[in-house]
C-alpha cells in the first residue's frame, strides 16, 4: 500500500503562527517535510478496529508493560494476530476500566457484555470529635444561667460558696479515685504482659506444682510465698543487686525448679526471659532466705520431745514408746577431687564412692527432725554423731533407734538408750533376737523412705560450682521440703500435728 495515501489532504494553512507554532516557512517545502514528519509520529492505537489517534482524540495513551508476563498479558487480551506490539506501540484509555495494572479489557466485541466495575468509590473517614472535658467552674456557670433564666436566685453568697467548695472537694475525690484506677489497670496491663511473657506459677495448676518443686499441691506453695513475703523487705540479694524484673513468687519458683530438678541456669534464663546472672543472683539469695525461714526458724530450734511423739506414734513403735529419733547416715556422691589427700578424705569404703555424709534424725511419725551438717565420706558414722551436735538434743530416758553401724552407747548422753539390732552370736539368732530384730526394722524402715524422698531432690546428685559452698544449707533445706509433703505413714494423717 503506498504510505502517502494514508495520510490526510494537506491542509492550507493562512496564517504562519497558527498552523505551527514558531515556523517562518510555511508554504515552502520544509514546511511540507515537518507536517510529514510529525503525522508520521503520531501515536494510534494498537487494538484492531480502534482509530483513535493521540492528536484527534482526548484520550490518553499507554505503552505495553515492560514486565514479559504483564506484556503477555496484554497481547492476549487484544487479540491482534496480524504483527506483535513494537516500542512504539500504544492502548488508548478507552480500553480500560479499572487502573493500568488490571490492563484493557474493552474492546468493540465485548463491550455490551462486561459487567460494571467492582471498584467502589473510596469513602472519606468521618472524624469523630471528642467533646472538652468540663469544669467545676463551667458546671457552676450554666447552673447560675439557667437559674437565672428559669427562676430567681434564692440561694445566698454563703449557700453558694459551701455548694463550689463541695463539689470542688468531690473533684478532688474523683480525680483520686481516676489516679487510683488508672494505676490498677496499668498494673492489671503490666502483669498481663509478663504472664504472656514468662513460664508463671500464676497460670500452672496443683500438679505442675508438684511436678516442679515436689510440693503437694498449689495451696502449700502459697503458704510458702506468704511466709516468706514477710521478710521481703529485709532481704539482702547475694549478688548486691534487687531482681524487680521477676515477680517475689517466680522467684521463689525458680529456687525449689533449681533444687527439685537441678535445671541448667541457661534453660531457667529462658523459661522466665531473664539472663543466667539474675538466674544464680535468685538461686543464690533464696537459698539462704528459705533455709533460714524453714530450718533455722522450725526445725533447728528444737526437736520434738518423745511425749510429743507419743500424740503421732504408729502401731509399729509399740515396743518402743519412749522412741525419741531414728537416725541414720546418708551419702551425697561428688565428683572425685584432684588433690590426693581430697580423694582419701572424701572416699568412703562401706559406699565404695567419693561422698560426703550427713545424718538424718527421723521422728516415729516420719517427719525429718534433724539434718547435720556434711562431712567427708571417710568419716565414721560414730565420729559423725559426735561432731554433729545431735546429741545435744537427747535427755535421759530417750530411746534412739538406729542402725548396727551406730556404736555410740559410750558417747551418749545419761539415761539415754540406744537401740540397735544385736549382732550374730553363735552363727544363729535367738528366737528373741530375731524379734528384736524384725522389730526394730519395721521402725527403721521409715527413716529409709525419708532419706528416698531427700534423694528425689536433684540437685543433690550434682552441686553446682557455684552453691558448692552452700551444700550443707542445701541438704538441711532439702529436709524440710521433704516436712512439706504428704505424711509417710497414712494411719498419721489425721492424727499428726503440726503446731
Amino acid at each position: 500500500m503506498d504510505r502517502t495515501q494514508s495520510y490526510p489532504p494537506p491542509i492550507e494553512c493562512r496564517s504562519v503562527t497558527s498552523c505551527y507554532h514558531g515556523s517562518i516557512f510555511a508554504g515552502s517545502k520544509h514546511y511540507l517535510a515537518s507536517f510529514v514528519t510529525s503525522h508520521h509520529k503520531m501515536g494510534q492505537c494498537f487494538v484492531p478496529d480502534c482509530n483513535h489517534q493521540s492528536e484527534s482524540h482526548n484520550c490518553s495513551f499507554y505503552r505495553f508493560p515492560k514486565d514479559p508476563a504483564q506484556r503477555r498479558k496484554w497481547i492476549s487480551l487484544i487479540r491482534r494476530a496480524d504483527r506483535e506490539p513494537g516500542k512504539g506501540a500504544r492502548v488508548c484509555s478507552c480500553h480500560f476500566r479499572g487502573s493500568k495494572e488490571e490492563g484493557p479489557e474493552v474492546f468493540s466485541w465485548n463491550k455490551d457484555k462486561l459487567f460494571e466495575s467492582r471498584n467502589a468509590p473510596k469513602r472519606k473517614k468521618q472524624r469523630t470529635e471528642v467533646p472538652e472535658t468540663t469544669t467545676i467552674e463551667q458546671i457552676l456557670s450554666e447552673s447560675s444561667t439557667k437559674s437565672n433564666q428559669n427562676e430567681p436566685c434564692e440561694l445566698s453568697c454563703e449557700e453558694m460558696q459551701m455548694k463550689c467548695t463541695t463539689l470542688q472537694t468531690e473533684n478532688i475525690l474523683l480525680q483520686a479515685e481516676l489516679g487510683t484506677l488508672k494505676t490498677q489497670v496499668s498494673e492489671l496491663k503490666e502483669k498481663e504482659s509478663y504472664l504472656k511473657r514468662n513460664y508463671s506459677s500464676f497460670n500452672m495448676d496443683s500438679k505442675v506444682i508438684n511436678m516442679e518443686t515436689g510440693l503437694p499441691n498449689k495451696e502449700m506453695f502459697h503458704i510458702v510465698v506468704e511466709y516468706a513475703e514477710r521478710y521481703r523487705n529485709d532481704i539482702v540479694y547475694v549478688c548486691g543487686w534487687k531482681v524487680d524484673k521477676i515477680s517475689f513468687e517466680d522467684q521463689i519458683l525458680i529456687t525449689l525448679m533449681k533444687i527439685r530438678h537441678n535445671y541448667h541456669n541457661l534453660h531457667l534464663a529462658e523459661l522466665f526471659s531473664c539472663s543466667t546472672a539474675t538466674i544464680a543472683n535468685i538461686v543464690t539469695t533464696f537459698i539462704h532466705v528459705l533455709h533460714q525461714i524453714l530450718y533455722e526458724d522450725q526445725m533447728e530450734i528444737a526437736v520434738p520431745s518423745r511425749q510429743k511423739n507419743k500424740t503421732s506414734l504408729p502401731g509399729s513403735f509399740s515396743l518402743f514408746g519412749d522412741c525419741r529419733m531414728v537416725i541414720d547416715c546418708t551419702d551425697i556422691e561428688v565428683a572425685t577431687p584432684k588433690l590426693m589427700s581430697d580423694q582419701k578424705l572424701t572416699y568412703s569404703t562401706y559406699r565404695g564412692m567419693n561422698s560426703f555424709k550427713t545424718i538424718v534424725g527421723v521422728a516415729p511419725n516420719a517427719v525429718i527432725t534433724y539434718v547435720s551438717k556434711l562431712f567427708p565420706g571417710s568419716v565414721s558414722d560414730k565420729v559423725t554423731v559426735q561432731k554433729s551436735g545431735i546429741l545435744k538434743h537427747f535427755v535421759a530416758g530417750d530411746i534412739i533407734l538406729a542402725d548396727k553401724g551406730f556404736l555410740i552407747n559410750d558417747i551418749v548422753p545419761n539415761g539415754v538408750y540406744v537401740n540397735i539390732p544385736p549382732f550374730l552370736n553363735n552363727g544363729k539368732f535367738t528366737e528373741s533376737e530375731v524379734k528384736l530384730t524384725k522389730s526394730i526394722a519395721k521402725c527403721r524402715i521409715h527413716v529409709e523412705r525419708a532419706n528416698a524422698r531427700l534423694k528425689n531432690y536433684k540437685i543433690l546428685n550434682f552441686v553446682p560450682p557455684y552453691l558448692r559452698s552452700l551444700s550443707g544449707k542445701i541438704i538441711q533445706l532439702c529436709g524440710a521440703l521433704v516436712n512439706l509433703q504428704n505424711p509417710l505413714i497414712k494411719e498419721t494423717n489425721d492424727t499428726v500435728d503440726f503446731d
